[in-house]
């Protein structure tokens, strides 16, 4: 989205930055001359007012004597600002640069010095800085005090050097009311009763960390907690809700343990808080603050009245991945935004870690493929860029967080790892982590790490694939099996769904390869555009076997057709895989589009619950491609509810004691889908169990309720999305009141979408949820939701948080197949966003052209497809 015990690994003296790292080879906002080793913060917020006052006491270490220092500041207002043996400082806001200068008539000579300023600033009401969620409870509407800093937002609550190359320790001291409570990175140290209904906390003092790492929250709270070790976990919520926390709780503990052993280096805090909070972001669901990690209830709440499988495994998964971060991000952070994979590729793939190893009957291994296919989505387009990438400015860093970041990056480690070998890897991560504590890094720092500890090179494979961006393509010819060895011959070129025809980008490959139904694989290194594989076994050959590799696999029609024979024997991986890139390409006009529709109907019965998800995901996106030709759909539609029917009536409605939770996440996909498709009797018998809601406390359990809701809300007519509507005004939960919003936002009815976003700029919805409806008119209706953000501009953006600002309408369009859309995209962005910072926008343009280019090619196949199997 992250006083210790006697013997903490805090106790010992943290390691210094490392001097190498300069403003010559980090890209920085704020010159280096002037170093914060640690705040003294002491601040009163008033919630009702959203403001707060504040006075912050810096210890600096000057390089060199200056009369300025500049520091970050965004939406602060300055009373004064004093240096001990210097005196008052004139003070300079710059509010485009978010910066304030501090000019001295003295000199600040070389040295320790500690800079004093007083100032007061905004408690917003979304999630940026200090912020304010409001909430309905049994006793009216309350309200609770959050703070989020990733990426740049904590120059919105102090002034700092708000960068996470300068790490400096905290104390806070806050003013609050008495009866409330305040959570902080560390434990409290001291309250003291003020008298007048106010108490004064003060936390004890954290370790050295980054600038947006910082937390505090405040609210009619609850705390759960159990201790593992020396470590105090907790979980904290609004008051009433913390049994819906007892699933993170309870999974939480193991997975420190687990931590602790695989980075071979203790967590450092007395305690570690999952915090959950009402609302919604556009921008993130959780955030790894140290020892405070923040998140919104969806992501840590399981309520027996809606959360589904899907969402207990996600749960999990972010709990996993916000804990990884405690040491991939918060122990070492990543001197500069570059660099920020390194905090989000590795948190990705360690929760995949930690996943399998504590709950192996979910499969989730699986799920590597669909979060490889999420990151190929974009690096397929020429607007992607590499994994480590050039950040200069704050919206620039909130545009890295996205697929390439996360699902590019864990996708390169799982490769890597299967290259150098679990052991290998593993040691190498350890070296890693125990020479950086405290410390600030670049990617290259644990290149070196893991080569020492594999005894093999990997930096240069490393580099070709976070230093450059897209996908590998090989290209798999098999020859004739001879002496029970077959041939293979491998030709690397570049997946590309939008470049001109040149010279493709060369990688080093590491390549896989088996014969299907065989135990014994084969590997090698494609370099240099060529390469060859001798396969133990006569039989088609499966490259990429295992899809550890990130890269396209285009077999030769001759070698296909025997993939393809054998698709129903492959394990359920590479049949993932091998539909993955049969679809990919087949949309790309590399293969005919209908080889990936026949593997969709050459998958068993028997196959993995995630194999027919993905056969429901590809029959739904064909769906989606028909928008505009209602008598093809309907012939689609026909085939399609025909071939997952059978799989949905083999599970049905009702959960069997004892089945696999894949089972389970399968029957809500496929409700889903097949009312995506409009069959009349799943949509029949939801309306149905809707209606008897009220009278039958059986007909809408808790773990089908989104997707009874999701197939009324998305076949609805008017009476019934009035109906949802004032179910929705009604509702008390958040949990559930948020997704009655959410599906009031998914219909297919265009006058119902419409009614949908007037409703999200209303106040009845609530502030941030306002922003996601938008957003879920725009998968269907996505020229709709564009053109009345642009219409609504200013009241959007004020529903927007500071960190999506740049994003958020353009990204609105980009499921859109209409041409006209191109140009309103840029004319948008040329108007409203500055130059540096039309990334998004230029996505949603490469997505809406290879749209239409990829609807063009594929429909008339697919139709003839359809009618050729009647």
């Amino acid at each position: 989205m992250l006083v210790f015990a006697a013997g903490s690994a805090l106790a010992a003296t943290p390691a210094p930055m490392k001097s190498a790292i300069t403003a010559a080879t980090v890209t920085t906002q704020l010159p280096r001359g002037v170093v914060p080793t640690h705040y003294d913060l002491a601040f009163t917020p008033d919630a009702d007012k959203l403001t707060f006052t504040a006075s912050v006491k810096v210890a600096v270490d000057v390089t060199a004597p200056t009369n300025t220092i500049t520091l970050q500041a965004a939406d602060l207002t300055f009373a004064k600002a004093e240096m001990a043996g210097v005196g008052a400082a004139k003070i300079t806001v710059d509010a485009e640069a978010q910066t304030a200068t501090f000019t001295f008539d003295k000199v600040v000579t070389k040295g320790s010095h500690v800079l004093a300023i007083d100032y007061s600033g905004k408690i917003y009401k979304q999630a940026a800085g200090l912020f304010a969620l409001d909430y309905d409870t049994a006793q009216g509407k309350k309200r609770a005090l959050y703070t989020q800093f990733e990426n740049s937002d904590a120059r919105r609550f102090i002034p700092s050097w708000d960068e996470p190359f300068f790490k400096a320790t905290y104390d806070v001291q806050v003013t609050v009311p008495t009866g409330q409570m305040a959570i902080g990175n560390m434990p409290i140290a001291k309250t003291e009763d003020l008298g007048g209904g106010k108490s004064k906390v003060t936390f004890a003092t954290s370790p050295k960390m980054s600038t947006y790492l910082l937390f505090f929250g405040l609210g009619d709270f609850e705390r759960g907690t159990a201790k593992v070790g020396d470590v105090e976990m907790g979980v904290i919520t609004k008051k009433g809700d913390l049994a819906k926390a007892d699933f993170a709780l309870k999974s939480s503990g193991p997975i420190l343990q687990w931590y602790n052993d695989y980075f071979g280096a203790p967590y450092p805090l007395p305690k570690l808080d999952h915090i959950a909070a009402p609302g919604q972001s556009q921008f993130f669901s959780a955030m790894e603050n140290w020892g405070a990690i923040f998140y919104f209830e969806y992501a840590l709440l399981e309520d027996p009245a809606i959360s589904t499988q899907a969402d207990r495994q996600n749960i999990y998964t972010t709990v996993a991945h916000e804990m990884a971060h405690q040491w991939f991000g918060d122990l070492v952070t990543m001197s500069w935004w570059d660099d920020l994979w390194l905090n989000e590729g590795f948190a990705s793939w360690m929760e995949s870690r930690a996943t399998e190893h504590f709950h192996p009957e979910w499969n989730t291994q699986l799920g590597a493929i669909n979060n490889r296919e999420y990151a190929m989505g974009l690096d397929s387009l020429a607007t992607t860029h590499p994994v480590v990438q050039h950040v200069e400015t704050v919206d620039q860093a909130s545009q890295a967080f996205d697929a390439i970041t996360y699902e590019k990056g864990e996708a390169v480690i799982r490769m890597l790892e299967a290259y150098v070998g679990h052991e290998a890897w593993r040691s190498g991560v350890r070296a890693y982590i125990k020479a950086n504590a405290h410390g600030s890094t670049q990617t290259d720092d644990l290149w070196r790490e893991v080569e020492i500890a594999a005894g093999k090179p990997i930096t240069a494979i490393a580099h070709d694939f976070t230093l450059q961006p897209g996908i590998p393509l090989i290209t798999a010819d098999t020859g004739a099996c001879a002496a029970g060895k077959t041939p293979v011959t491998l030709t690397q070129g570049e997946f590309s769904r939008d470049k001109p025809t040149k010279t493709p980008l060369a990688w080093r490959v590491p390549v896989s390869a088996q014969v299907a139904g065989s135990s014994t694989v084969a590997k090698t290194l494609v370099k240099g555009g060529k390469g060859s594989l001798s396969v133990d076994g006569c039989g088609p050959v499966i490259v990429n076997a295992g899809q550890a590799g990130y890269y396209r696999i285009l077999y030769t029609p001759k070698a296909f057709a025997g993939v393809s024979a054998s698709f129903a024997k492959l394990p359920a991986i590479d049949q993932l895989g091998v539909i993955s890139d049969a679809w990919a390409l087949g949309l790309n006009g590399q293969q005919p589009v209908t080889d990936a529709l026949d593997l969709t109907m050459a998958t068993p019965a028997e196959a993995d619950p995630q194999v027919w998800g993905k056969v429901a995901g590809v029959l739904a996106n064909v769906n989606g491609m028909y928008e505009s030709a209602p008598a093809d759909r309907a012939a689609f539609r026909k085939l399609a509810i025909a071939r997952l029917s059978p799989a949905f009536a083999k599970i049905g409605w009702t959960a069997k004691p004892g089945e696999a939770a894949p089972v389970a996440t399968l029957r809500t996909t496929l409700i889903t889908t097949l009312g995506a498709l409009g069959d009349p009797a799943v949509v029949a018998e939801a309306k149905r169990r809707y209606a008897a809601d009220k009278t039958d406390p059986t007909a809408v359990p808790g773990p089908l309720r989104k997707a009874i809701l999701a197939t009324v809300a998305r076949n609805a007519d008017a009476a019934t999305w009035d109906a949802l509507r004032e179910q929705a005004k009604a509702e008390k939960t958040p949990l559930i009141r948020d997704q009655l919003y959410t599906q009031l936002a998914s219909t297919e009815n265009d006058a119902l979408a419409a009614k949908a976003l007037d409703l999200a700029l209303t106040d009845e919805p609530g502030e941030t949820l306002s922003a996601n409806m938008i957003s879920r008119v725009s998968q269907l209706h996505p020229d709709l939701a564009f053109d009345f953000a642009v219409a609504h501009k200013d009241a959007v953006n004020g529903k927007v948080d500071a960190a999506s600002s740049t994003k958020f309408i353009p990204s609105l369009a980009k499921g859109s197949a209409d041409p006209a859309m191109i140009d309103k995209v840029r004319a948008y962005a040329a108007a409203n966003l500055p130059a540096g910072s039309r990334g998004e926008a230029e996505k949603s343009v490469a997505a809406i052209t290879d749209r239409i280019k990829a609807r063009k090619a594929a429909l008339p196949q697919i139709t003839a497809w359809v009618a050729k199997k009647g």
